[in-house]
């Protein structure tokens, strides 16, 4: 066979003209579905030297198209020991390799070659619309000096001067107004509104000059490399309501320089405005104090809501820019955020800004918050964002809710939570980190919490300035040891660096669907069940997968519930990530202790950390299961989320193949900041006197454990749910919550 006639390419989708011409040059055209049903070698000469007979082909199983995919990213030209290597570990023949490479390179250029032709489409037809432009300017020519038609004869003499000096006086206007916006750091209309009277006070630590806002545009700063939050291909896609709010975008301009003005001066003021805890760590508002101070921008407070307001500080080894481009992408800041934010979207972009330093953009977004319990409900707020560089190397990003009066939508779409002015202020520090003031102040409905979480909300350890600044702090900690060359402690043998990125990629998905069953939050479609015997204080769900490949397909039943433990976090943390005391009480274990086979760190300490964990099988079908596990543990709490997972899917991620494709249901366990029953309201029970919980003081003596489990109950997602499925899951919650109390007991 020639070299013509040993080339098949993909016949479908292609250009008719371009497969004749193909043709016509001897190449072999085949149909896409055959792309992956290549003949053998000895059917392929037994066409070329006899008669010509009904070649048989060879489907190629989903794990060698897994495999020759993987191969073809990282190799797209293998060399003839590579196709044997790869023929060897796939069991296909030589040539069925080389026409399967042949075949991909052809389909890839194929697809570029349309992709470049959409480009040069487009281009063409934005040169048309110019050219028309072009055409009706000529046809209608204006005066360049008053703006008026360049028709001679049609107005006087004093007319025409009018106006050209009209046009001079708005020009000047312009300009006027153009520099007071840049040492006023605020726009100024050019109608002639009056400037607000307040502004920064210029002696305050946000080395904002003198003149107080700064206003200088760091157009040259850039992203630093490998500082990236994602690309956003973790988070489902949210359609937002595009043009289906109604608003006067006027008013939303001047509550958002409202907000912006209220969050720096929160953000500069310390004592009496803000409390000190004992620590020194977080702060807690003062409430009599800021209403002396500040008035609400978003208008009168609901009176069956209660108030939260904190303030945190502290540095992050990341760039402000690269901090300010993650909070004004929705999908980043999911990302960054992924056991706070269960989904955002942007609904509007009501200015887009000045160049790379989004310097004055403003969105209007919608975001579901959550605290990793179902006794506390998602908080779902429609607000809008607000970016502002005050000067070089300082930024502040401010959120503030929607007025209902302002938004003509159905105003109980958002009905437990206002988000008063809050946000960050961040300032580089040098060219590796940045210190971050973070404020958080929002009003809710309380009557809808659980009693056993209502002191964590209203002290502020529920959705405080501190849990943001930490979650923070730990995900640029997790960047800068991924890229790290040298990482003690990790045990990477069989796992290739790209296995170890996907590996990653896969452990991200299982958390983020954990935290999606416990908070059931709307990027599901759950059904709350109730019945069985299932105690109180447990939710239990259930949900069909039909077309996600990610998840087993079937009914889905998940169960959670959260329990008060008299042990520290730092205790109940370590008990539970150990493989060693993991058959103290997981059914998984089979009684005996289990194997870490493979460590990646993603922080400084060594429970933060993706590990695949080994136990001993009974029978011979459990040789196959591994265990995938997430840990990490900071100052707002703890996570250990876990899923089964089979060998043969964790061989292919470990070599860097695509993890999309690994079914798995998550289960594990969120550790909260303890506040202790007997705190009610911040007064003590036994004298009334008020007092802070702290989370190193003796009012905090114990912490929060929420269970999560989902479980798949039938294959068939058309079945439906008997009673045994609902009582046997809850007792498996009830079950392992006994174990772990006993097993903290005795050792």
């Amino acid at each position: 066979m020639d070299g013509h006639g040993e080339m098949g390419l993909i016949g479908e989708n292609l250009d008719p003209g371009f497969v004749g011409r193909m043709k016509e040059d001897g190449y072999e055209i085949r149909s896409e579905s055959d792309n992956f049903d290549v003949a053998s070698g000895d059917d392929q000469d037994a066409a070329a030297d006899g008669p010509s007979k009904k070649k048989k082909y060879h489907r190629h199983t989903p794990r060698q198209i897994q495999e020759l995919e993987s191969f073809f990213k990282e190799c797209p030209h293998p060399d003839e020991k590579q196709r044997m290597e790869l023929s060897r570990r796939l069991g296909l023949e030589g040539k069925q390799i080389k026409f399967w490479f042949q075949n991909r390179r052809t389909q890839m250029k194929t697809q570029l070659e349309r992709h470049e032709n959409v480009i040069l489409r487009q281009e063409n037809d934005k040169l048309r619309a110019e050219n028309d432009l072009l055409k009706q300017a000529m046809t209608t020519p204006i005066c360049n000096s008053c703006g008026g038609p360049a028709v001679p004869g049609e107005i006087s003499y004093e007319q025409h001067q009018l106006r050209i000096e009209n046009a001079r006086l708005k020009d000047e206007l312009t300009r006027i107004c153009a520099l007071t916006n840049k040492f006023l750091g605020r726009p100024l209309s050019s109608s002639g509104s009056p400037i607000p009277p307040h502004g920064l006070n210029s002696n305050l630590e946000l080395a904002v000059g003198r003149n107080g806002f700064g206003g200088l545009n760091n157009a040259g700063t850039s992203l630093p490399m490998g500082f990236e939050f994602g690309d956003g291909s973790m988070m489902p896609i949210v359609k937002p309501m595009v043009n289906e709010m109604q608003y006067d975008r006027s008013a939303f301009v001047d509550v958002a320089l409202s907000a912006m003005d209220e969050l720096i001066k929160m953000a500069q003021m310390d004592n009496p405005l803000w409390i000190k805890g004992l620590g020194g760590g977080m702060e807690s508002l003062n409430v009599e104090e800021y209403k002396r101070n500040f008035s609400s921008c978003i208008g009168m407070k609901p009176s069956s809501y209660a108030t939260e307001a904190t303030k945190a500080t502290g540095l992050v080894y990341l760039r402000g820019l690269a901090l300010v481009e993650a909070l004004m992408d929705a999908n980043r800041w999911v990302e960054m955020f992924p056991c706070m934010i269960s989904r955002a979207a942007t609904i509007d972009v009501l200015s887009s800004g000045t160049g790379v330093t989004r310097d004055n953009e403003l969105q209007v977004m919608d975001a579901e918050f959550q605290v990793l319990s179902p006794l506390v409900p998602v908080r779902q707020v429609r607000f809008i964002r607000f970016c502002k560089q005050h000067s070089e190397g300082v930024w502040a990003v401010v959120d503030v809710s929607i007025d209902p009066s302002q938004d003509a939508t159905d105003t109980q779409m958002f009905p437990n939570c206002r988000r008063l002015p809050s946000g960050c202020v961040i300032q580089d520090v040098d060219t590796k980190c940045s210190k971050i003031t973070w404020v958080e102040h929002s009003e809710y409905d309380d009557s809808a919490v659980h009693h056993l979480l209502q002191p964590l909300l209203s002290s502020g350890f529920g959705f405080g300035a501190h849990r943001w600044l930490a979650t923070l702090q730990r995900q640029c900690d997790c960047m800068a040891i991924l890229m790290s060359q040298d990482i003690p402690g990790e045990n990477n043998t069989g796992i290739t660096p790209a296995g170890r990125k996907s590996m990653i990629k896969l452990a991200q998905r299982m958390t983020y669907n954990f935290c999606a069953g416990v908070c059931a939050s709307s990027i599901h479609k759950w059904d709350k069940l109730s019945v069985g015997n299932v105690g109180e204080d447990v939710r239990v769900m259930t949900r069909k997968n039909i077309n996600d490949p990610g998840e087993p397909h079937g009914v889905v039943l998940s169960a959670a519930t959260s329990v008060w433990m008299p042990v520290t976090q730092e205790r109940l943390f370590d008990f539970l990530r150990d493989e060693r005391m993991r058959s103290e009480w997981d059914i998984l274990s089979n009684g005996g202790p289990m194997q870490e086979m493979v460590h990646v760190a993603k922080g400084m300490g060594h429970g933060n950390c993706v590990s695949l964990l080994r136990g001993s099988a009974i029978n011979a079908n459990e040789n196959n299961m591994l265990i995938l596990q997430e840990t990490w543990s900071d100052a707002s709490g703890a996570l250990v989320v876990y899923a089964p997972v089979d060998i043969s899917s964790m061989s292919v991620v470990m070599n860097g193949g695509d993890s999309a494709y690994v079914a798995l249901l998550p289960s594990g366990f969120a550790i909260l900041p303890g506040i202790s029953p007997s705190y009610h309201g911040g007064r003590s029970e036994s004298n009334g006197a008020l007092v802070k919980p702290e989370i190193d003081g003796s009012i905090v003596s114990g912490c929060l454990l929420t269970v999560g489990f989902q479980i798949l109950v039938n294959n068939v997602p058309t079945a439906k749910l008997t009673v045994e499925s609902v009582e046997t899951v809850n007792n498996l919650i009830s079950c392992t919550i006994q174990k772990i109390k006993a097993a903290l007991t005795v050792t």
